[in-house]
């Protein structure tokens, strides 16, 4: 049997790769998985016919400028998917890109599911109208959306969330220190700026100057994303800061390190900044109190905020139901309003200990998915359910 799997970002990838072992297991080696993917689906032996790397953009005016490179990789996957013709699709996210395939797909005959729904009860839930027509079941990942989904007539089942399954093991402090240099006896801030190339440029040198104001009392860790290339993230943390003229150095004294592996990073750390996304769930798995920060271009940012229905943007809030980490959106992203936030969670006291609380809640309501069917993992739960969908 074939299947095709898309996910154009570094979750997605990850989720994606997830999903192929799980199928795997169930119908066996023989199972052939092709699509749009990176390193890791690579690495759970999908054929990507396109390179995630290749069109991973956000923000609206972003996307615009990437249009020829983004055309290019709709029309080669969906020209693979004529000639493998696939028993199913599997759509992870990235709506921008997977709701244009999901249109192409169901004209060809061939079924999609929807696997981590794109945040349309959040933002911009006109797009409801094509999972309508063109998505046979929605497999979602937070116990809110099935019922968000139904009531607009769509089938939905809610399979858990997949990193609340993972139990990877963490190196201890001082391994994992020496593997980068790193001082085991200074506190550490996890800095987590995205997983895209445009989101990178953008929250990197406001991180940097983040770290310049906090100082060099701290070792500051960013761990690379996969989708993302060592040196390309290492110029852009090393790039001039933004901040107004005379505003304070124009070099951080700060050393800024490079590592991989995100969750020993967050485990280590004793605070975060967090780009917005699936890090920030990382992030209150690991139960480290963190700033939520995200910023696009401010033309996106002007035709977009009107489509946003919700009044908190990072999903541990929106797990919660309430406000439990800060979040600087677009002008209030800027390093001295991080640092403000950050030296009310560094240092012990009631609001870390309010916050810790908080990602602690969040932790339990998605390591115990109740309403999830069966007693498999996530992932295993959504391999049955695209292996049902399959024609």
């Amino acid at each position: 049997m074939r299947v095709l799997i898309s996910a154009g970002e570094a979750s997605g990838d990850h989720y994606g790769a997830g999903l192929a072992r799980a199928l795997r297991r169930q119908w066996g080696e023989q199972l052939e998985v092709s699509g749009l993917g990176g390193s890791e689906m690579r690495q759970a032996g999908c054929d990507t016919v396109v390179d995630a790397h290749d069109i991973a953009v956000v923000g609206i005016t972003e996307v615009v400028s990437s249009l020829p490179r983004i055309r290019r990789g709709f029309h080669r996957l969906l020209q693979e998917a004529e000639r493998r013709r696939p028993a199913v699709a599997v759509l992870i996210d990235f709506p921008d890109f997977n709701l244009r395939l999901a249109k192409q797909l169901h004209r060809r005959g061939i079924p999609v599911v929807y696997f981590v729904s794109p945040q349309m009860w959040a933002w911009r839930s006109g797009r409801v109208k094509q999972i309508q027509r063109y998505v046979s079941k929605m497999i979602v990942i937070f116990p809110f959306e099935v019922k968000w989904f139904r009531e607009r007539g769509i089938e939905a089942e809610y399979v858990g969330y997949p990193l609340a399954d993972e139990r990877p093991e963490v190196p201890p402090r001082e391994q994992f220190a020496a593997k980068f240099a790193l001082d085991p006896l200074k506190p550490w801030i996890a800095l987590l700026p995205g997983s895209r190339r445009s989101e990178a440029a953008r929250m990197a040198p406001r991180m940097a100057y983040t770290a310049a104001l906090l100082g060099d009392e701290f070792e500051y860790v960013v761990p690379v994303a996969p989708s993302l290339e060592a040196n390309e993230l290492a110029r852009l943390f090393s790039g001039r800061f933004l901040q107004p003229a005379g505003a304070g150095p124009r070099h951080s004294q700060a050393r800024i390190v490079l590592a991989t592996d995100a969750r020993a990073v967050l485990a280590h750390a004793r605070a975060a900044v967090v780009a917005s996304g699936t890090a920030t769930v990382q992030a209150a798995l690991a139960g480290t109190p963190f700033v939520m920060v995200y910023r696009v271009a401010p033309s996106s940012y002007a035709l977009g905020r009107w489509m946003v229905r919700v009044a908190n943007f990072a999903m541990p809030n929106l797990i919660a139901g309430r406000r439990i980490v800060p979040e600087l959106v677009q002008g209030r992203f800027t390093a001295a309003n991080v640092v403000r936030e950050l030296r009310k969670i560094i240092p012990d006291g009631p609001e870390r200990s309010q916050m810790v609380a908080g990602l602690a809640e969040v932790r339990a309501r998605l390591s115990t998915p109740e309403g999830a069917s069966g007693a498999a993992t996530a992932l295993d739960r959504a391999a049955t359910a695209v292996l049902q969908a399959a024609r």
